[in-house]
């Protein structure tokens, strides 16, 4: 009985030195990224500092695209049919983002049809997410800090050096805190669907070929890895933490996306949530499972699409893995 309660007492005791170790490290860490030569004002924050980890490279360590070269479509031949891209289309300016570059930088700061935008790509989350630039009628640009947090990239803007929430879009640090970025509709695709809908576009190359081993996936099976990279949240019950997940977000932050399994849209698509359509379409390879990009596993690619008055409309949504649904929108059922 004395053993019995000496364990339960031990533990007791190393939950207490484990949480005040986390609330030293939250009241701590401001003062190291000051140190780092960071300006950010700290003392503004939506978040618990403690959910902050380094994901290894520092601020920009994975360099942003600041100034985008491309080619037209027409003739263009370094990507295979499957190659994965970020598809954007505005005011009639088309252009192809590819994960073979994206991988590697994660942001890239760009004008599309006259709109500042930024497109991103965690590859820890295989989040694809496209925002407007502007906030309260300034440009901004952005970097990366080199900071995850539930192993989601952490940006910030160069402006104010307030640190953004790359899946929510919301200021998590800094000046802007609470302020969200506007999401920008945009596919994440084949190569063979962009170029198709779009002979006439552009797509993305690398401003030096020789920085980066572009067409290679640094992050080889990690999308059948059986759980996450830095990550220390709550798994999602009933569903692998790592199984992709379509997420069509709300109209606004207060209202809950719906969520629904890829492999649910596969079997029995396209599936309907009211005037909204989901569909699958097999042909674009994962950007995280082989070795070479356009030879690795095809996961197709998703339309989300409403029917409108002057035809379908693209809906923001999100393919990601669901241990991300299970951290920024707990609760929220992953329909399965």
């Amino acid at each position: 009985m004395r053993t019995r309660v000496t364990s339960i007492v031990s533990r007791i005791l190393i939950m207490f030195i484990v949480s005040m170790m986390a609330v030293g490290a939250s009241m701590a860490q401001p003062e190291f990224w000051k140190r780092e030569g960071w300006k950010t004002d700290f003392s503004k924050t939506s978040i618990d500092y403690s959910e902050i980890m380094s994901g290894g490279p520092p601020r920009d360590g994975i360099p942003p695209i600041d100034r985008p070269v491309f080619v037209s479509v027409a003739g263009y031949k370094e990507l295979s049919d499957r190659d994965p891209v970020i598809g954007l289309e505005i005011n009639g300016d088309a252009r192809a983002y590819p994960l073979r570059v994206l991988i590697w930088h994660e942001i890239a700061n760009d004008v599309v049809g006259g709109k500042p935008v930024t497109i991103t790509f965690c590859p820890l989350c295989n989040a694809a997410i496209v925002f407007e630039a502007t906030v309260n009628g300034k440009k901004l640009d952005f970097g990366t800090t080199g900071k995850l947090r539930n192993s989601d990239l952490v940006m910030y803007d160069r402006a104010t050096q307030s640190w953004w929430q790359q899946f929510t879009g919301e200021a998590i640090a800094g000046e802007y805190t609470g302020t969200l970025l506007k999401f920008v509709p945009a596919r994440l695709e084949s190569w063979a669907e962009f170029s198709k809908r779009n002979p006439d576009g552009k797509v993305l190359i690398p401003n030096d070929p020789n920085m980066r081993s572009y067409g290679r996936n640094p992050y080889v099976n990690y999308d059948i890895s059986p759980i996450p990279f830095l990550y220390r949240g709550a798994m999602p019950e009933g569903i692998s933490p790592m199984s992709r997940v379509v997420v069509v977000r709300g109209k606004s932050k207060d209202e809950a996306p719906y969520v629904i399994s890829l492999e649910r849209v596969r079997k029995e698509g396209p599936i309907k949530n009211g005037d909204v359509t989901i569909s699958w379409e097999k042909g674009q390879a994962s950007a995280l499972n082989g070795a070479q990009i356009s030879e690795s596993t095809d996961v197709g690619t998703v339309s989300v699409v409403r029917k409108t008055g002057s035809g379908d409309k693209i809906m923001v949504y999100d393919l990601t893995f669901a241990f991300v649904v299970n951290a920024f929108h707990p609760g929220v059922k992953i329909i399965q």
